[in-house]
């Protein structure tokens, strides 16, 4: 990764060369000082898809931090420049976009409504189920899939069974497989809701390992998921407890090192014995 200061990227970002503005936003990742924030957002419109998108994700890492600009940005921004902006919007978790994406379903471009009915799904907005279902009826074979995808998230009996109906609509056979696996992954998580567990789209874990060195920020939310849901392996909660030290943030250490021991302590004694030992030197 280029070793540019937080300055010299955001000058960068600037600069005719493809290549220097590809380091610069390399050089980005993880920040979250706010004076980055609005070059990040010019950067989603950039003319390469790369510069664009780490853009988006990075602003999208940065969470709260970046909510009020991006939905400023976005609410004023149209056409085809609002695609990333609502990657970014998605990428914070944040239920307060949540009538912000229920608006742009209707968006006359099609990457926004995809990104936006996805979100809805990711942000399990039950309430919004009737907008997330007018996806599918859109043109755009795309938005029609994220809107598979997305009642597949709410998991309930009404979003199962939209997918059914749009599964004996459709004629494309891909779309019917897609169909037959948001079915199965909707009546999955379905049934883990209705024994109390913690529903959440994680990834492996090994990818988020992987991230750690080119997207810290990014690893630390996969992981939190994984805690969230209360794992009972080990490795997320250590992984996530090593990323806290590393910036120096001892109290969410603490706090991830007290929740692995109340939850391996239950699920897997004599896995929170390395937690113990960690939250006893740091006291």
């Amino acid at each position: 990764m280029p070793n540019l200061s937080m300055n010299e990227a955001i000058e960068n970002l600037k600069n005719e060369d493809v290549t220097v503005r590809k380091e610069a936003i390399e050089s980005l990742i993880g920040v979250t000082d706010e004076a980055a924030i609005d070059p990040l957002i010019e950067a989603t419109t950039d003319d390469n898809a790369q510069v664009r998108f780490k853009a988006a994700e990075i602003l999208g890492n940065m969470g709260n931090v970046a909510f009020d600009r991006l939905v400023s940005k976005f609410t004023s921004e149209t056409g085809k420049n609002k695609r990333f902006l609502a990657f970014a919007l998605k990428e914070t978790h944040n239920e307060k976009a949540i009538p912000l994406f229920a608006e742009a379903v209707s968006d006359e471009d099609f990457g926004v409504r995809k990104v936006s009915i996805r979100a809805l799904g990711e942000l399990q907005a039950n309430d919004e189920l009737d907008t997330i279902a007018k996806g599918l009826e859109d043109e755009d074979w795309g938005v029609r899939l994220a809107t598979i995808h997305a009642c597949a998230d709410l998991a309930s009996d009404e979003s199962i069974a939209l997918i059914k109906k749009a599964r004996r609509e459709e004629s494309d056979k891909d779309f019917k497989k897609s169909c037959n696996k948001a079915i199965k992954k909707a009546e999955k998580n379905q049934k883990a809701k209705s024994e109390g567990k913690v529903v959440t789209n994680t990834i492996p874990m090994k990818t988020i390992k992987e991230m750690e060195t080119t997207n810290p920020q990014k690893a630390i939310k996969e992981y939190e998921k994984y805690v969230q849901a209360e794992s009972d392996k080990d490795a997320p909660y250590k992984r996530l407890a090593i990323l806290y030290r590393k910036l120096r943030q001892d109290d969410k250490e603490i706090e991830v090192l007290e929740k692995a021991i109340k939850v391996l302590s239950e699920k897997k004694p004599g896995k929170e014995e390395w937690f113990v030992k960690r939250l006893n030197k740091m006291k």
